[in-house]
């Protein structure tokens, strides 16, 4: 991305092993994310920035050091780089390990090879080659799919559970299906597009509601007998998302945010008399990985259908003005 809505597909160096932990894999897939029109609409500065943090393909070279994935094998990448040894990681927190490093800042994946640092801690292959109609799927686990899921871990949906779900994107509908796996009794979905609410349902939402704000958190109490909802899952990352969110959790509920919310401001005195738990940040993707690969390796899932347009790579361009202006839920970039 050479400037804001300036994307451009270029040569650049076939990447290479540096560190001995190291892996170079030839990607199979990769996909245009939500967060990446942060840059692309001027709210995060872009400089010639290489794009991309979500990725599936075959590893190609690996350092000295590696011992848990090996060449020929298909593997399935975090967005966020991590040795998966050090403390924080043993306690599930892979996106804050010690040597955490974004992938989308630091190497970029909507390309055909990429080098992926400590290699044993990010990547997880998968029991074989995938058939290729998996690989959309495979695909999502490296990020939305693992973020959606995590954000209904942190609202502790579950069991006897109403979950409310704030935002319709990607990240939005794979929380659905989360909150759906993991047992929710009730599943509210805030949409206001018939494309993305169809596609809900079929993951496992049990009520629609169009309103926003003020009357978004109304309707939420009006399905719940006033009181709202146990579990809210905040997926925008807007001012108005975040209490929204807030405002639908009933007392003692949970809230589990993974919306990049740039200059949200939470009053103290809501957030006070609130009284709820709030939980999220960067997913630590990593951690689901095993748990989602096989899910969708046993067709359990089937998250690739949050993928509305398929591209070329040459025609990334295109696949972020597509995302841009909410023609497409997510684009998935072909190699």
């Amino acid at each position: 991305m050479h400037t804001a809505g300036d994307v451009r597909v270029e040569d650049r160096e076939d990447p290479r092993i540096i560190e001995p932990t190291d892996a170079v894999i030839r990607l199979t897939a990769t996909c245009v994310c939500g967060s990446d029109l942060w840059p692309y609409r001027g709210i995060e500065p872009a400089d010639h920035q290489v794009m991309g943090h979500e990725y599936v393909g075959v590893v190609e070279e690996i350092g000295a050091d590696v011992r848990k994935v090996k060449v020929g094998d298909f593997v399935v990448g975090s967005f966020v780089i991590s040795d998966n040894t050090c403390e924080i990681c043993q306690a599930g927190y892979q996106s804050k390990c010690v040597h955490a490093s974004f992938v989308a800042q630091t190497i970029g994946t909507q390309s055909e090879k990429a080098r992926i640092p400590y290699a044993d801690g990010t990547l997880v292959p998968t029991p074989r080659q995938p058939d290729p109609e998996l690989v959309p799927s495979l695909l999502a686990a490296s990020d939305v799919l693992g973020t959606g899921w995590f954000a209904a871990v942190a609202a502790e949906a579950g069991p006897s559970k109403t979950v409310a779900v704030v935002g319709d994107g990607a990240v939005g509908l794979m929380a659905v299906l989360a909150a759906k796996q993991l047992g929710a009794e009730r599943i509210i979905a805030m949409s206001r597009h018939p494309e993305r609410q169809k596609l809900a349902l079929e993951y496992g939402a049990t009520d629609i509601v169009t309103e926003r704000g003020d009357e978004g958190v109304a309707k939420i109490k009006e399905l719940t007998n006033g009181l709202g909802a146990q579990s809210v899952i905040e997926a925008v990352g807007t001012q108005e998302s975040t209490m929204q969110a807030i405002g639908a959790t009933r007392g003692g509920g949970h809230v589990g945010y993974v919306g990049v919310n740039y200059d949200v401001k939470i009053p103290g005195i809501d957030l006070f008399f609130a009284g709820i738990h709030l939980h999220g940040g960067p997913a630590p993707v990593r951690r689901f990985l095993p748990e989602l690969i096989q899910l969708i390796w046993d067709r359990k899932i089937d998250p690739g259908k949050v993928f509305d347009l398929t591209l070329p790579l040459e025609q990334a361009a295109e696949g972020y003005k597509a995302m841009d202006e909410r023609r497409a839920i997510k684009v998935l970039l072909t190699i």
